[in-house]
Formats: structure tokens, C-alpha cells, sequence
């Protein structure tokens, strides 16, 4: 799938397409990041999943579930976009759904298992995507945005977040 250009996104959201380098397949760096995920947490205990690094902050389990909130909501953009659907997308309040996750109440494992098997369900989708549907544009949270920079987005989200893990929680 090709890199989306500069124009086809909210500037807001390079943020997370330069989490993607400019040569690597997007693809298959999505298909690494349920084991990545996994590697990273191996061997935390599970009251480890109700530590957040600040005031305010979500715990490791509630932010595994916002990453999984985001692979719903991001692909269900991608469909939309990608089949010629050119009805706005309305946002998402990110904290509210996490208030409603009851993710401090899941295990890991569960969590762990939830964001692969959304992810697999995901790369069916976009594996039979042709460039045409992931070059179509469509309005996502009042922003012009083609259904490719949606999918560097989804990859870019994971990368962000798994890296925060890394650097804030699992010090």
C-alpha cells in the first residue's frame, strides 16, 4: 500500500504516520504488532496492568484497551472510506470510552488476545484492498482523510503507544 501524501490527512495526525518509516511495508509492520505488544509485556504481573505513571494517566490495561478502541474505530473508517461511503465520520471521546472499558478488570492475556484477533480481522480487510480504495478520500472527525492514511495511522497509534509502555510504565 502506497505512503499517503501530505494532503490526504489532517496534519494533526503525522504525528503518527511518521511512526512508519517512508520505506517500510505497512503491512507487515501491522501483522508484527500484536507480538510486539505481547514481547513487551511478557511477564508482568497482572496487578503491574493498574499502574499509571501520573495523576490522570490511564493504566497499562486501560491504554491496551484504547488501543483496541482505536483498531475498531480506525477500520471501521477504512471501510467506510475505502468502499466509496462519503458520509462524515463522526469522532470518538477517547477518555469516555476508556471510562467504560472495565479494563482494569481483564487480564493481559485477554486484552492481549482481543487487540490480535481484531488486528488479523483487520488484515484480511486490508490485504484486499486495491490502491484505488486506499486512495479514496472521506471526512473522518471533520478532517478530509483517504482510507491509506487511515491504515498509517492505525500502525503509527500502536507504535506511538507501545513506545510510551516502553518509556513511561515499564521502567
Amino acid at each position: 500500500m502506497q505512503r499517503p501524501a501530505p494532503d490526504e490527512y489532517y496534519n494533526y495526525y503525522h504525528g503518527y504516520i511518521s511512526q512508519t518509516s517512508e520505506t517500510e511495508d505497512v503491512l507487515k509492520l501491522m501483522d508484527s504488532q500484536p507480538g510486539h505488544l505481547r514481547s513487551i509485556l511478557e511477564g508482568s504481573p497482572e496487578d503491574k496492568g493498574l499502574y499509571a505513571y501520573a495523576q490522570g494517566k490511564w493504566s497499562i490495561k486501560e491504554l491496551l484497551s484504547h488501543i483496541i478502541d482505536g483498531e475498531r474505530i480506525f477500520a471501521y473508517r477504512v471501510l467506510r472510506i475505502s468502499r466509496g461511503d462519503e458520509t462524515p465520520i463522526e469522532g470518538f471521546e477517547q477518555d469516555q470510552y476508556i471510562e467504560n472499558s472495565n479494563a482494569n478488570t481483564r487480564t493481559f492475556a485477554d486484552l492481549l488476545e482481543e487487540f490480535e484477533l481484531v488486528r488479523r480481522s483487520n488484515m484480511l480487510m486490508l490485504r484486499n484492498m486495491s490502491e484505488a480504495d486506499a486512495a479514496r478520500m472521506g471526512t473522518a472527525s471533520d478532517k478530509s482523510v483517504s482510507a491509506r492514511a487511515i491504515v498509517y495511522i492505525m500502525a503509527g497509534h500502536v507504535t506511538h503507544h507501545a513506545n510510551i509502555l516502553k518509556e513511561r510504565y515499564l521502567v
